[in-house]
């Protein structure tokens, strides 16, 4: 495991290795940081050696490794699905490819606006989730309902808090409404929140549709950043909530 410190020294004699980037002619300031940081971030190394698409991949292997609702059998949904690290995790943990015999085999559907290099185990397609007939479409690829909705969609950043605290939220809310059209009973919904977890209204709206409901910050997700993660198990069914009336307050 790595540690940080040089090998071959000890006591005093220790001291860390980390990557110095020297700002480039035309490079902002803020560009530089931002390499330095990958180039240092010990998520970022691994995810490299394992062969994941990105250091996110982490931050849904913690969830479930705490939750376990990416279970062997089961029929995932990734919303906003690029570069594809969740649906490599989602692939190994629901035995997508069938690699344990003595296991159900599940599925993996991803989807997102962009298009997506495969990912052996999952099926991916370009579509806008918030678009008319999203849900059947889903379900018709699934061949059924979904045992978990996933999400690590985040809108983009205008630099003022309280506006991007709405804008994610929004999100969620939509991602959210999604899961209520294609979720199976006792399903699961992971998405990306920022700190302070839920707004009031929604986390009502979870709890009563969830069985279990907690807001979490994985160790992955870096210390300096403001998300955190809905983690809602053991949906209630739909005759428990009100549907897109509920979400859009009409």
């Amino acid at each position: 495991m790595t540690t940080g410190k040089e090998k071959g020294t000890s006591g005093r004699g220790q001291r860390e290795l980390r990557v110095r980037v020297k700002t480039a002619k035309g490079r902002k300031l803020s560009s530089t940081l931002w390499l330095e940081r990958q180039l240092n971030d010990p998520y970022v190394q691994r995810a490299k050696r394992e062969g994941y698409r990105g250091r996110a991949a982490y931050k849904i292997l913690e969830l479930d490794d705490k939750y376990g609702f990416l279970r062997p059998g089961a029929r995932v949904v990734d919303l906003g699905c690029a570069p594809g690290g969740w649906c490599q995790v989602a692939v190994a943990r629901v035995n997508a490819l069938g690699d344990n015999p003595k296991k159900p085999v599940g599925r993996v559907l991803g989807v997102d606006l962009q298009e997506v290099e495969p990912i052996a185990g999952a099926e991916i397609h370009q579509l806008d989730f918030l678009s008319d007939e999203a849900d059947e479409k889903v379900k018709g690829w699934l061949g059924g309902r979904a045992d978990v909705v996933m999400s690590d969609m985040a809108a983009a950043a205008s630099g003022h808090k309280g506006t991007d605290h709405l804008r994610i939220i929004a999100l969620v809310e939509a991602a959210l409404a999604f899961a209520f059209d294609v979720l199976e009973d006792d399903g699961t919904f992971v998405a990306k929140v920022l700190a302070g977890g839920a707004e009031n209204e929604m986390q009502a709206l979870l709890k009563r549709n969830f069985r279990k409901v907690a807001n979490v910050k994985p160790p992955a997700s870096r210390s300096d950043s403001s998300e955190k993660f809905v983690v809602a198990m053991g949906f209630r069914g739909r005759q428990h909530q009100g549907g897109e009336d509920e979400l859009s307050g009409d």
